[in-house]
């Protein structure tokens, strides 16, 4: 099995590389968000409802050290979003045979 971890690090306001990785992705496949990312995890933002969607074909993390360096740490997440910390970083790369970053 080829599974892929992608990582979202730019704001799904500044960049559309969020909406680029939930098109061309491959089903069964993760996306990790990161740095200013992690803004799309939040559960009233306007990325929310894409990646509802997206939940039935990809595992969705967030990064909670990001969310707690950007002051959104007890913000209400999109249910379903798995926070990890910088070991969990290193198991979801781990685990992953391939990574790709999304610019």
């Amino acid at each position: 099995m080829n599974t892929m971890l992608h990582l979202i690090n730019k704001s799904p306001f500044e960049r559309t590389a969020l909406d680029s990785c939930l098109r061309l992705a491959k089903p069964g496949s993760s996306i990790l968000l990161l740095e200013d990312g992690v803004y799309a995890a939040l559960a009233h933002a306007a990325s929310a409802e894409k990646i509802v969607r997206g939940m039935e074909d990809f595992s969705f993390f967030v990064l909670g050290p990001d969310l707690l360096a950007r002051g959104l740490r007890d913000l209400p997440l999109i249910a379903g979003m798995a926070v990890v910390d910088y070991p969990g970083f290193v198991d979801l790369v781990v685990q992953h045979e391939a990574t790709q970053s999304w610019l």
